[in-house]
């Protein structure tokens, strides 16, 4: 399925089909394509929105955690979304997904992470990026998948272009630094809504134990492994991230409806 990102509201964003909306939020080094299977999957039945998240070109002062919540309350509140609505983050985006949360506890109705940051990542496996390395590029990239080709040279590409801009760059040490500093573990017990994790069993960037510790922390969280994963499920185990999605989404359904007015 090719996704077709629109601008409005001064916002770069997906926003595909109608009903309940899921809201999608992407890692350090995402895209919107990454929550392409996803989109496909989920668009004949609910509304699907995912928003370019800025990491690249927000103002350098505000480029952490809570700059990217703040783009994510503003996004919601230019697009109108609904007064509550379930919200998936992978890796960074898990983390955002969190911190959203608990600022927003009315608006969010579920919870899905995979591979999130928050309690601890290893996203530039104890190094920041190096520019002009495309060989350092593609190794960082291939360490997010289990199988190493699912890194594609036009993935890698992206990311190259990306580190070898300085402005960018600086970014995301900036961003990387904030989610290793930004531990949510004292503040998970306050999240009420169901979660789920979704953990690749081969993730080195947030390892399984990572996994178990959001499920210790989180009151009301399941967890489902897929094996043969690292830390992008819902690209590298579609089907499979899929149907621990619909499964979750169908038997939390009930409590997640709107209140009657």
């Amino acid at each position: 399925m090719e996704l077709r990102p629109q601008q409005q509201h001064g916002y770069e964003y997906v926003d595909e089909g109608q009903g309940p909306v899921l809201l999608l939020l992407h890692g350090l080094f995402g895209a919107l394509s990454n929550w392409r299977d996803v989109v496909a999957e989920f668009s004949a039945d609910y509304r699907v929105v995912i928003p370019l998240l800025p990491v690249y070109t927000m103002p350098l002062t505000q480029a952490g955690v809570p700059g990217l919540v703040s783009y994510v309350e503003g996004f919601v509140a230019a697009c109108g979304l609904p007064s509550s609505f379930t919200v998936l983050g992978n890796s960074l985006g898990g983390h955002i997904a969190l911190v959203y949360t608990l600022n927003n506890p009315q608006r969010v109705s579920r919870l899905v992470l995979t591979g999130s940051s928050g309690l601890f990542e290893d996203s530039m496996g104890g190094s920041f990026p190096k520019r002009g390395n495309y060989a350092y590029v593609k190794e960082r990239v291939g360490y997010t998948f289990y199988d190493p080709t699912v890194a594609t040279q036009e993935l890698v590409d992206e990311v190259f272009n990306v580190t070898n801009s300085n402005a960018k760059c600086l970014r995301i040490i900036a961003i990387a630094r904030s989610a290793q500093r930004h531990n949510l573990g004292k503040e998970l017990s306050k999240i009420s809504v169901p979660v789920l994790l979704v953990w690749g069993l081969n993730d080195t960037i947030t390892p399984p134990p990572v996994a178990h510790e959001f499920m210790r922390l989180l009151p009301r969280a399941e967890l489902r492994f897929l094996d043969h994963c690292c830390h992008a499920p819902m690209m590298e185990r579609p089907a499979a991230f899929n149907n621990c999605l619909r499964r979750f989404l169908r038997t939390t359904q009930a409590e997640a409806a709107p209140a009657p007015l």
